[in-house]
């Protein structure tokens, strides 16, 4: 399949796919003469894997490494992040319990202990990323960890001074629109932003003054320009 076709059956966009292939993510298994992406049925299985993992909160540099480990099996993979959806469903669906009885409270219509107002929430270690690390090598997992910081803010610094650097430009510039996809791309190598969720955070880039700030350290006005060019990165997919 081509990459078009990938994307149009997944839901993934062609620019992800391309950034899969550029970071040794998800390679297609053949590229004609002229250039075109071909995936083959391996190479949706692996894009079926990645989107799993990534449900479950890992980031792409850890899933290139759980799925390059010799000790990787799909099926037992698949049985695993089963057990993990089943885990996060639980959760869930406890903190849809706790967000009911809050409305409630608020409503007049129960009244709620402390304790009640927090259950469902988990801040402890990721506990699919630990399963991960007993199945498929701690040491790998753990090495990908201690340089992820550090590579994460030296990526975002390099981000912010290219934007600082071009923020003269219209938002819907090709050079910005280009900085501002490998912002949204690095964001969901920390977590998971949808296009909504990207938009929102730049409202919140010059809503809220501690970020403005933050960012404006870069350059004068460069929080208002992410924010612009966010919304029309957005719009445009």
């Amino acid at each position: 399949m081509k990459v078009k076709e990938v994307s149009e059956l997944t839901g993934v966009s062609i620019r992800t796919l391309h950034h899969y292939d550029d970071i040794g993510l998800l390679v297609p298994d053949q590229v004609t003469e002229a250039g075109y992406r071909l995936y083959s049925d391996e190479n949706l299985a692996d894009l079926q894997q990645v989107l799993f993992f990534r449900e479950l909160g890992f980031s792409l540099k850890h899933i290139k490494e759980l799925l390059s480990s010799p000790t990787f099996k799909r099926l037992e993979a698949l049985e695993l992040q089963r057990d993990m959806l089943v885990q996060k469903k639980s959760q869930l669906e406890r903190m849809l319990a706790t967000i009911d009885r809050t409305i409630q409270s608020e409503k007049g219509e129960n009244i709620m202990t402390n304790e009640e107002k927090f259950k469902g929430f988990d801040f402890a270690k990721n506990p699919y990323e630990e399963e991960a690390k007993a199945r498929w090598g701690k040491k790998a997992v753990e090495q990908t960890n201690s340089q992820f910081t550090k590579e994460i803010q030296e990526d975002m610094n390099r981000i912010y001074y290219k934007l600082a650097d071009i923020r003269h430009l219209e938002a819907d510039s090709i050079e910005a629109q280009e900085a501002i996809e490998e912002w949204f791309l690095l964001l969901n190598r920390i977590g998971s932003y949808s296009l909504d969720a990207f938009k929102g955070l730049g409202e919140m880039y010059v809503a809220d003054e501690r970020f403005t700030k933050n960012i404006d350290q870069f350059g004068e006005g460069l929080a208002r320009f992410m924010r612009d060019a966010m919304n029309v990165y957005v719009d445009q997919q």
